[in-house]
């Protein structure tokens, strides 16, 4: 409005005294009427238009012609609208009370639905999005929660998307962000962790045990069949001590070794 006024009054000025007041007045309602009748819409907006009340369909971008008094437009977004949905007070289906918040991705695809089926389609995605929320996460367990967070974002962003449809929203995304646990169930929690990772310990440790039982028991048989591998053995020992410049080497003599002395003896006695 202060625009025109100043164009009013530069006109004024510039014709001097040949307008009369009857004049001024007409180029005043003149650029009223015009400036009411264009509008310039962006390249992500759309302008839904009515005439007398009726929808005739959405316009846009660039630049828009209305009939004054008569059409009214409402501006729409094509953007994508970045929710966040308040945090949530769910009790899982395994009875553990959570506190749970997440955030939606969505955008118009219909302009006219948009503005035309539902009131507020932001307030409107926003309450859907909460009640969603809790109704499938009231139907989870908490390990389901916590392990599986793509596949319960894929089913609330299907859910969501199945009734805003109708009111030309299209839901692309949804992200559970922060998951509240009571502090009693975090200690519980991290004490089953706890446990968990000490039987794995133990049966890693059982398990290498088993191993080398085995690996052993293949040696034995091994020197079994082939007695000249124990001696090999002992001079690999030999060989090791030595490299260690030990003063003192305990040379281990085999039992064979003494038994005809020990026979000789025997038999004298008899």
């Amino acid at each position: 409005m202060e625009l025109l006024v100043k164009l009013v009054v530069a006109i004024v000025e510039l014709l001097g005294g040949l307008l009369t007041m009857e004049l001024l007045v007409l180029i005043l309602l003149a650029l009223i009427v015009l400036s009411s009748s264009l509008r310039i819409l962006n390249e992500y907006e759309r302008g839904v238009v009515f005439r007398l009340g009726r929808l005739i369909g959405s316009k846009g971008p660039g630049l828009i012609l209305l009939i004054p008094f008569i059409d009214r437009m409402v501006k729409v977004s094509l953007r994508t609208v970045a929710m966040e949905v308040p945090s949530q007070d769910v009790i899982t289906r395994d009875n553990v009370s959570i506190k749970v918040n997440a955030v939606v991705y969505f955008r118009v695809v219909d302009p006219e639905k948009a503005v035309n089926v539902v009131e507020n389609y932001l307030f409107a995605t926003s309450q859907i999005a909460q009640t969603t929320l809790r109704s499938v996460l009231g139907q989870s367990e908490l390990d389901e929660i916590l392990a599986e967070r793509e596949t319960i974002n894929r089913h609330l962003q299907e859910i969501i998307d199945n009734h805003t449809e109708p009111w030309g929203v299209k839901v692309t995304a949804v992200e559970l962000k922060q998951i509240d646990l009571p502090v009693e169930m975090q200690r519980a929690m991290a004490r089953q962790a706890e446990a968990e990772r000490e039987r794995r310990s133990k049966i890693i440790s059982a398990e290498g045990e088993y191993q080398a039982a085995q690996r052993l028991a293949e040696a034995a048989q091994t020197i079994q069949r082939y007695p000249v591998a124990l001696q090999l053995r002992f001079l690999q020992t030999l060989t090791e001590i030595a490299s260690e410049r030990n003063s003192t080497i305990l040379f281990p003599i085999p039992i064979d070794l003494l038994r005809p002395f020990f026979n000789r003896d025997e038999q004298r006695g008899s």
